[in-house]
C-alpha cells in the first residue's frame, strides 16, 4: 500500500484529495496541516476514523516536524497543497504568503531531498507541487489560453509567492534530481469551501440578506473547476504524471464573475421559497464595489496535455457543479457557522 503525505489536507482542495485517496484509492494518507483559519477538520469527518488516515498537526515551515514525518511514515508521494491562497489577504498582508508559500515549500523540498537521497536506488518517490493558473498573469482580451509553456507574469503577492514556489520545485528537480511534478489549476469551487471566496461568500451572504459584492463591473473572466474533478486530476498526476512535467488543470467553464453571481442568485431563487426581507429576488442584493489593485481580467486553461497524456476530463459542467454546491451549502448551514466562528478548531484540538 502506497503512503501519501498531503500537506494542507484540511484545506478546501486538500480535504477533497484526502477523501478521494481514502475512499476511492484505499491508500494510506498522512495529513499534515497547520490548521490556520482556512483549515477545517470537519471536512474530514467521513474519513477521520479510517485505519488508513493519520492527522499530523504541524507547520511546513517547521523543519524538525517535517523531517520526522518523512522518517516515521516513509512516504511514496508528497502532495503539497499547503498554501496561503486568498488574493485580498495577500494584498493587505503579504508576509504570511512569503513564509508559507516560499519558505514552507523550500523547507519541504530540503526535507524531501534528504529523504529521497536516503532511499535505496530505484525506490519510487514523487514530489507533487500543486499550484495555480494565477502565476501566468492576465490574458486580457487576447482570446488565448494558458498552456504549460506560458510565461510567468504574476500580478498579486499571492500569485508571485506561488510562482516563486513553482520555480523552487523545478530547480530542485533539475539541480538535485528530485522527482517532481507540478500542476497549475483554474479557480476551484464546491463543498467545504471557506466562506471568504466568491462562490461560498455569495451563497451565504444571499441567504442572510447581505450585499453581494462584485468587483468593478464584474467582467473579469475565470475558468471554474469543480473541486472533486480537481482531486481526481491531482491523484492521476501524482500516480502517473511524467517526472519533471507540468500539467494544467481546467474545468472548461469560462464565465464572468457577474454571470457567476447571477447564476447563483437564479438558482437560489428556485431553491429558496422565503427570501430575506426587502427583496423580491436574490439578484437585488448585488452591489458593485471598487475593483481591487492589480485585478487580472481573464484566466483560461488549456487542459489538452492532461487529457491526452492521462485521460482526465472534468465530469461536471459549471451548471451541474454549482447546483451540487449550492444544495450542499443549503444542507450544511451549521457547518458554515461553525467554520466562521472557529468552533470546529477549538473542539478538534481540545482547546
Amino acid at each position: 500500500m502506497k503512503t501519501v503525505v498531503v500537506t494542507g489536507g484540511a484545506g478546501f482542495i486538500g480535504s477533497a484529495v484526502v477523501r478521494y485517496l481514502i475512499n476511492e484509492k484505499n491508500l494510506r494518507v498522512i495529513n499534515l496541516d497547520k490548521l490556520t483559519y482556512a483549515g477545517n477538520l470537519d471536512s474530514l469527518v467521513s474519513v477521520e476514523q479510517h485505519e488508513n488516515y493519520i492527522f499530523e498537526h504541524g507547520d511546513i515551515c517547521d523543519q524538525e516536524k517535517v523531517s520526522k514525518i518523512f522518517s516515521e511514515y516513509q512516504p511514496d508521494i508528497i502532495m503539497h497543497l499547503a498554501a496561503e491562497s486568498h488574493v485580498d489577504r495577500s494584498i493587505d498582508g503579504p508576509e504570511d504568503f512569503i513564509q508559507t508559500n516560499i519558505i514552507g515549500t523550500y523547507n519541504l523540498l530540503q526535507c524531501a531531498r534528504a529523504y529521497y537521497n536516503s532511499l535505496p536506488e530505484g525506490a519510487s518517490f514523487k514530489f507533487h507541487h500543486i499550484s495555480t493558473d494565477e502565476v501566468y498573469g492576465d490574458l486580457g482580451d487576447s482570446g488565448a489560453m494558458f498552456t504549460e509553456s506560458s510565461s510567468y507574469d504574476p500580478s498579486s503577492p499571492y500569485s508571485a509567492s506561488k510562482a516563486s514556489s513553482d520555480h523552487l520545485v523545478r530547480a530542485w528537480g533539475r539541480t538535485y534530481n528530485l522527482p517532481i511534478v507540478i500542476t497549475n489549476c483554474s479557480n476551484n469551487y464546491g463543498p467545504y469551501h471557506f466562506p471568504e471566496k466568491l462562490i461560498p461568500l455569495v451563497i451565504l451572504n444571499a441567504l442572510e440578506g447581505k450585499d453581494l459584492p462584485v468587483y468593478g463591473d464584474g467582467s473579469q473572466i475565470r475558468d471554474w473547476l469543480y473541486v472533486e474533478d480537481h482531486a481526481r486530476a491531482l491523484v492521476e498526476v501524482a500516480m502517473k504524471g511524467q517526472n519533471g512535467a507540468t500539467y494544467n488543470i481546467g474545468g472548461h467553464n469560462e464565465m464572468t464573475n457577474l454571470d457567476v453571481v447571477k447564476l447563483i442568485c437564479a438558482t437560489l431563487d428556485r431553491k429558496v421559497s422565503i427570501k430575506p426581507s426587502g427583496i423580491s429576488q436574490f439578484s437585488d442584493l448585488i452591489k458593485f464595489v471598487a475593483d481591487r489593485p492589480g485585478h487580472d481580467v481573464r484566466y483560461a486553461i488549456d487542459a489538452t496535455k492532461i487529457e491526452t497524456d492521462l485521460g482526465w476530463v472534468p465530469q461536471e459542467t459549471f451548471e451541474t457543479g454549482i447546483e451540487k454546491t449550492i444544495q450542499w451549502y443549503l444542507d450544511n448551514l451549521d457547518w458554515c457557522s461553525r467554520v466562521q466562528s472557529g468552533v470546529y478548531q477549538r473542539e478538534r484540538l481540545g482547546a
